[in-house]
């Protein structure tokens, strides 16, 4: 596995009045990608804070190619860009069911020790996990 790839339907309410998808939205899709991947490797946020490790987002960058538009199912490809130290990166590209780019992107997070509020290494537990994993 490479990849991640999650369906969503957009909402009425996360368009304009002319069905054209808000641009806020498209970090939201991102952030669904970026939990499903997750949850491929039995992992999940609430999980990791009750380890005492919070992902707060560092960075994020959208390049808008296409508008995705009311009821379209969209097609969330999230990849690991690197393996993780202090932080984790990931790219993301968002299809209609037409196979149509919509939107790439990119976000940076931070692993934060919780106890200390400080950054942190990536936890053993996820590097175990992407052992096999190939970028």
């Amino acid at each position: 596995m490479n990849y991640n790839e999650t369906k969503i339907r957009v909402r009425y309410g996360e368009t304009d009045q002319m069905g054209v998808v808000y641009h806020a939205n498209y970090a939201v899709y991102f952030e669904v990608g970026r939990t499903e991947w997750l949850r491929e490797f039995g992992l999940s946020y609430s999980g990791m804070e009750a380890d005492g490790i919070m992902l707060p987002v560092v960075s994020l960058c959208v390049n808008y190619k296409n508008s995705a538009r009311y009821d379209d199912v969209l097609k969330v490809k999230t990849t690991l860009k690197k393996m993780p130290k202090a932080s984790i990166e990931f790219e993301y590209e968002l299809r209609n069911e037409s196979d149509i780019l919509l939107a790439t992107g990119s976000t940076i997070l931070a692993f934060i020790d919780v106890k200390k509020n400080r950054p942190t290494r990536c936890p053993k537990y996820l590097l175990d996990k992407l052992q096999n994993y190939s970028l």
